[in-house]
């Protein structure tokens, strides 16, 4: 099981001061986020750990009532591909 922590603006794995992963977004409007950045370190790699970060982010985005603009590659890669985030996709 992976522990995925909340910070301001951003959801990571590892210590607050040394993250080993993490997804970050920024609020933009009163229901929208624009997911701009995904870091997974080398020791973590080929885990899954990126594509968890994108689960907890769209699940973050239904429980506020947000859309995604997925302006990180990764992250737009994988929402596109997997029809069930396709809700909280911005159009």
């Amino acid at each position: 099981m992976i522990n995925i922590k909340k910070d301001t603006n951003t959801f990571y794995i590892g210590e607050q001061d040394k993250k080993d992963a993490e997804i970050h977004y920024v609020p933009t409007g009163k229901d929208k986020i624009i997911v701009d950045h995904t870091f997974v370190s080398d020791s973590l790699r080929g885990q899954g750990v990126g594509e968890a970060l994108v689960k907890r982010i769209v699940e973050f985005a239904r429980e506020e009532g947000k859309k995604i603009i997925p302006t990180c590659s990764f992250v737009k890669g994988k929402i596109e591909r997997n029809k069930n985030y396709h809700d909280v996709l911005a159009k």
